[in-house]
């Protein structure tokens, strides 16, 4: 899985925000604003990482985190950018 490119990931004043562009635009009413976890989890997703990888990431990332907490929350963010339709 990977972001569709219709999103665009950027950070102001601190902010992690996603914008849809192009069609998505017209589709998307709004924007998605991410916390670093989040945000961390949109970068790695901007190449084809499957469930596995990015729980290795989060874990490799977090170490103070186990890894069935990184897979619950990796599964979670996963279900919500599938719900926005940000996933190709």
């Amino acid at each position: 899985m990977k972001i569709k490119s219709d999103f665009l990931f950027s950070t102001v004043s601190g902010k992690h925000l996603v914008i849809p562009t192009g069609a998505k635009a017209a589709e998307f009413n709004g924007m998605i604003t991410l916390n670093d976890t989040g945000a961390f989890l949109w970068k790695q997703l901007e190449t084809e990482r499957t469930e596995d990888e990015l729980v290795a990431a989060v874990v490799s990332n977090y170490p103070e985190t186990g890894e069935d907490y990184a897979r619950t929350c990796v599964r979670e963010f996963v279900e919500q950018l599938r719900a926005a339709d940000c996933l190709a």
